[in-house]
Formats: C-alpha cells, sequence, structure tokens
C-alpha cells in the first residue's frame, strides 16, 4: 500500500502533516469467525468493498483537530489525557468528528468522511481473519492499561490510569495502519445495528438508530474488546477520553442503508386508548393481595442481548393505557461492558408478564441504574447511566420520553453529559408539590456513602445537582406536607438503625437521624412513596424479609411492619438470579432491589428483582 503525506494548510501555516493508506478494492469475511464472540458480531458474512479509497494512516491528532476547532485546545489534559499534539484527539462527539471532515473536505476540495464500519473492519484486519491483526495475541507494546478499569472514580483509582495516547508508536498492521487495537476508540459513519446474512457490497449500516458505531477498543479496556471484530457504539452526542476518530478520503458508498432495528415485544401492538375502567380497582376498604408474578422472562443460557445470569435493579411504572411496564438490568457481571438494560409488559387485563426483549443497550458500554417514571397524564420517562466504557464509575445521564405508552421512545438526551459521580439513578422519581421533578442518583459506587438528587423545574429541559448528600446509597425520596423532603438509605447506620434524612432546602443540606427501621445491606434496596391516599408508604427487608409499611404522620410514626406474602403454606418462589427462598405466612423474600409504583386504580405495584406483588393500602394496614 502507497502512503501519501496531505499537508495542511491554515492562516498561512504548516500543520502537522495528515498522512494518508491507499486501501484497494477486495472482499473479506466481517465478524465473528473465532470461536469466541459477542452477540453482535454474527453472523459472520462476506463483504464486497468495490471501490478503493485512502484512510489515515493514525488516528486525527490534537494538532490536526485543533487547525479546524482551536477551542479544544482547553480539553488538552482534561482528566489527564492527551494533552500532546500528536496524541489522538479525546472528548469529541461523532458530531463534532463529522464536522472535522465536512470541513477538511472543503479545504481540499476532495470528499472526506468517517469511514463506515465495514471499512473499518476491512482495512483493520488488512486480510487477516485471526481476532487481532497482530495474530491470536496482542503483543505486550499495544496494550495500554488493558484492564477493566473505574477511573475517574477516586475511590478506586490505582494511580496508574493515566497513559499516552501518542499515535504511531506501536508497529502499523500490513496495510500501514497504526493504533487499530486499543490507543482510542474510532468514531465510525453507521448507525449500529444487528448484522444480517449473506454477502454485502460496500455496506453503510441502519437507516437510523441510537448509537453511532465505535470500533477498535481503546485505553483502558480488557483485551477482549480491542478484537477487529469487536464492535462498540455511543450516543452521537457523547464525549469522553475513551474515544476519537480517524478519516477516509473517499465518496460515499451509493448503497442503501438497512432499515431500523425491529421493535422489542414491549413496544409491539401497545394499545394507544385509555381503557374506560382503567381507574377502578378492587374495593379500597376490603385488604387485595396478589402475586408473587415472576416478570423476568429470558431464556436459560442467553449471553446477548438478553442475559439469563444477572437480572437486577429494576424500575416500574403504570402507562397511561393501564398497563405496566418494567425495566431492569441484564449482564454477566455488573461490572462489565455488557450490561443492558431489559424490559417486560403486562398488558392491561393480562395475568401474566410478557417475555423480556431489548430496552436500552449501549454496544459495550456498562448502562448502569435504569429509572422510569410516569406523569399521571401521558408522558413516561426513562432515566439511565450510561458509562464511558466498563463499570459504573463514569457514568452519564440520559433521559428520553414516550407520548404513546412506552411504544416509541425521543431520541436519548444526554441531561448530565460529564462521566462521573452523582449520576447512577436511583428508582424512586416524583414531583413535588411545586412542580419539580426529583431523581435520585447514587453519589458514590461503593456500598457505603451517600445518594444525591437531580432536579428539574422545567419538565425535564434542564437539570442541576443542589450539592447535598442523603445519608446512605439507594436512597428512597418523598416530599412531606411541609415541602420539605425524607429520605431513607442503604448502610451508614446511626445508632443501630436505617438512616433518615431530611432536607428543608430542596437537597442543598441534610439532616440525618436514627429511624425506627433496621439497617439493610448488600443486594437489598428499599422504596418510598406518597400514595394517592395520602399516607407516605415504605417497603424495605426485616428479621422475616420483605415488608410493608405505611405512615399516617408524615413519617413521624409507621404501622406494624406487614410481610409481603401470599399467607400460603411454605413454598419455594424464586428470587434474584433464580436463587430460591421459601415463602410461608412468616417468611416473605430476603433479597431484592425494589421499586414500587401505584395504579390509576389505587393498586400498589411492587416489584423486587425478579417478582411482583400487588396489593392495595387496606392490605397493608390491615396487618399480620
Amino acid at each position: 500500500m502507497k502512503v501519501a503525506c496531505l499537508l495542511l494548510l491554515v492562516s498561512g501555516a504548516i500543520a502537522q502533516p495528515l498522512k494518508m493508506v491507499r486501501v484497494q478494492a477486495g472482499s473479506f469475511v466481517m465478524g465473528a469467525s473465532e470461536a469466541k464472540h459477542d452477540f453482535d458480531e454474527v453472523p459472520a458474512h462476506r463483504v464486497r468493498i468495490s471501490q478503493a479509497f485512502s484512510v489515515g494512516a493514525t488516528e486525527v491528532t490534537n494538532a490536526q483537530y485543533e487547525e479546524f476547532d482551536p477551542s479544544h485546545r482547553q480539553l488538552r489534559g482534561k482528566l489527564g489525557f492527551s494533552k500532546a499534539d500528536d496524541e489522538a484527539v479525546v472528548f469529541v462527539s461523532w458530531h463534532d468528528a463529522v464536522r472535522y471532515t465536512e470541513w477538511l473536505s472543503k479545504k481540499e476540495g476532495r470528499p472526506y468522511r468517517l469511514p463506515t464500519e465495514a471499512e473499518w473492519e476491512y482495512f483493520a484486519r488488512a486480510g487477516t481473519t485471526t481476532p487481532y491483526h497482530t495474530g491470536d495475541t496482542l503483543p505486550a507494546e499495544f496494550r495500554k492499561n488493558a484492564r477493566l478499569s473505574w477511573y475517574p472514580d477516586p475511590a478506586r483509582d490505582k494511580g496508574d490510569e493515566i497513559v499516552p495516547l501518542t499515535v504511531a508508536k506501536t508497529p502499523p498492521n500490513a496495510w500501514g495502519l497504526f493504533d487499530v487495537h486499543g490507543n482510542v476508540e474510532e468514531w465510525c459513519l453507521d448507525w449500529y445495528g444487528p448484522y444480517e446474512a449473506g454477502q454485502q457490497t460496500d455496506p453503510v449500516g441502519r437507516v437510523s438508530g441510537d448509537f453511532r458505531v465505535t470500533r477498535g477498543g481503546s485505553h483502558s479496556t480488557e483485551l477482549y474488546y480491542l478484537r477487529s471484530a469487536n464492535r462498540s457504539g455511543a450516543l452521537p452526542d457523547d464525549r469522553s477520553w475513551v474515544i476519537g476518530f480517524r478519516v477516509v478520503q473517499a465518496a460515499m458508498p451509493a448503497t442503501k442503508p438497512l432499515p431500523a432495528v425491529a421493535p422489542g415485544l414491549y413496544q409491539t401492538n401497545v394499545r394507544k386508548s385509555t381503557p374506560k375502567d382503567v381507574r377502578r380497582g378492587p374495593d379500597p376498604n376490603r385488604p387485595y393481595f396478589k402475586g408473587p408474578r415472576e416478570y423476568v422472562k429470558i431464556a436459560l443460557d442467553s449471553h446477548g442481548p438478553l442475559f439469563s445470569h444477572h437480572n437486577h435493579d429494576p424500575a416500574i411504572t403504570e402507562c397511561a393505557n393501564g398497563d405496566l411496564l418494567a425495566i431492569w438490568y441484564s449482564c454477566e457481571t455488573e461490572q462489565g461492558r455488557e450490561l443492558m438494560t431489559a424490559a417486560s409488559r403486562l398488558r392491561y387485563g393480562q395475568e401474566e408478564w410478557e417475555p423480556a426483549s431489548v430496552f436500552w443497550d449501549a454496544p459495550d458500554r456498562n448502562d448502569h441504574a435504569p429509572a422510569l417514571w410516569f406523569d399521571g397524564d401521558k408522558t413516561l420517562y426513562h432515566f439511565q447511566g450510561m458509562a464511558a466504557a466498563a463499570t459504573w464509575g463514569a457514568l452519564a445521564l440520559i433521559m428520553r420520553t414516550s407520548m404513546d405508552n412506552g411504544a416509541t421512545w425521543s431520541p436519548a438526551r444526554l441531561i448530565e453529559p460529564e462521566h462521573g459521580l452523582r449520576h447512577q439513578p436511583v428508582e424512586s422519581v416524583f414531583r413535588t408539590k411545586e412542580g419539580v421533578i426529583v431523581l435520585p442518583a447514587d453519589a458514590i459506587t461503593g456500598g457505603s456513602g451517600g445518594t444525591s438528587i437531580h432536579l428539574s423545574r422545567d419538565g425535564g429541559k434542564t437539570w442541576s445537582d443542589p450539592g447535598g448528600d442523603i445519608r446512605g446509597i439507594h436512597g428512597g425520596v418523598t416530599q412531606l406536607k411541609d415541602g420539605r423532603l425524607m429520605a431513607f438509605g442503604r448502610g451508614m447506620p446511626i445508632d443501630g438503625k436505617m438512616p433518615k434524612s431530611v432536607s428543608s432546602d430542596m437537597g442543598r443540606t441534610w439532616t440525618y437521624s436514627a429511624s425506627v427501621f433496621a439497617p439493610i445491606s448488600s443486594g437489598q434496596r428499599l422504596v418510598l412513596m406518597r400514595l394517592k391516599e395520602g399516607p407516605i408508604f415504605f417497603a424495605s427487608f426485616g428479621e422475616h424479609g420483605l415488608f410493608a409499611s405505611v405512615s399516617m404522620d408524615e413519617g413521624e410514626t409507621w404501622s406494624t411492619p406487614r410481610l409481603v406474602t401470599d399467607d400460603q403454606p411454605a413454598h419455594p418462589v424464586n428470587g434474584i438470579d433464580g436463587h430460591s427462598f421459601m415463602m410461608s405466612p412468616t417468611q416473605a423474600e430476603t433479597k431484592g432491589y425494589m421499586s414500587v409504583c401505584q395504579g390509576l386504580n389505587g393498586v400498589i405495584h411492587l416489584i423486587s428483582s425478579r417478582q411482583h406483588y400487588a396489593f392495595n393500602l387496606a392490605w397493608v394496614k390491615a396487618g399480620r
């Protein structure tokens, strides 16, 4: 392959040369040909690249990018990364990268663009069929902090996370291209979506989607994700220290994109109208209970995009049409890049939850901690933490909305775009009597610490973090009648009791005291909610398992806790990750993350990590 140097002239000065490599037309097998692969790398299929093109020998550097956008120099060294002229540029969105190629095209009078995903894998492999262009393994000199990283979480920083991103310091592949394995991820042109079988010519991805493809892996990433076939993706507005780009000089392929990804089961045949009897529930004066009903339905031995191994951290809400919608994360390991969010629907008038389908899955990003909220009118809100890479140590916070009972969703918007702490949603979203939406979020990544809140005073358009901390993680929050906020959290007990936090200034400061409840620990999360009837509802875990209680006097005193059981003779019930427990009149579920909502008909819907319980206020107050 021939290498050419293109000199960029700006304001009369000579910039760093942009080295281009000529890549000839040809064909290759795209996707997984090795034994171990991700679900989105199959089916392997032959792709023909019909026209020769030129591609940057390296990723675009700081000096090259800043000829287009001098203001980017202010981002050099952010979080310690990419300070020098010849390091790969980072903290650039997909849109930034596209604007650079448009500027370059205008400057040079030739078409520049991002590579398609197929072009990227073609030139990265450079004729190889092995996991890396170096063979079955990636030599040590290519590895830059090649491990699962929690950076920049200060509590887990190992002190050696900052690595240079200097381009062309390792040997190129056979076609003269540098750093295709693990310097920085590289934006591609395509919308992300599943592969289709059969031979293809010049594929260009999907017609639309949530995520733009990134390829190549980055520093601070496990070796598995640096393979030639590995696929990643990110929101096109996202900027982080792990994503950069390289350019292609060629016209766009004339190929038509594939259709958008088919909707999930929970999105199909969704009722648009509201049933006339949706507010008609059981007699509010008589105790009502139904359950447990399993809502996590994933095929055994499923390894992506849904995972049978670990399903946890749910959210539930009722839709305007009376359906219940539940979401939760599904994964092999909680720290892993594969962690995604699944969904299931219980349609109005039906008794069984549907099988799970994909709700949200940023490819190879840890999608940690979902939350749902229905505004009581027609809008559903979805909140989600989205990691820069693996772990929940560096989450940005996104929001989507649905106006059609969850059948379709708005494009995701980064409401807290900086990847960091205080962005891990907790499932107790609500609106205050003043109209402020309150979204709790864990403030730290460990098992002992605090919970932050995020506030929106304009219906979700803008958000702010008042800065104070609830005592304990996974905080459940509600508003008292006098306007103060009250919260309970996990960990950090006071006098051997669960901590209670109260704020009179909308979360800027909090005062702490011991509650009447026992503290909870690993694998457990409480819930707190104001009921439509007026009392405050609370559910947590005690000596005999999951219980519910209500307060009629704004959290000063609480009713006798009632175990959440069906009161049947002892029988096994599936708990978190399929580990069964014995339910009886004296024993309830012992572990799980709770989420709760109240239906338009007054029924309280409480879910654990696997089971759904439905009851009314009269049942809780009746006690046992």
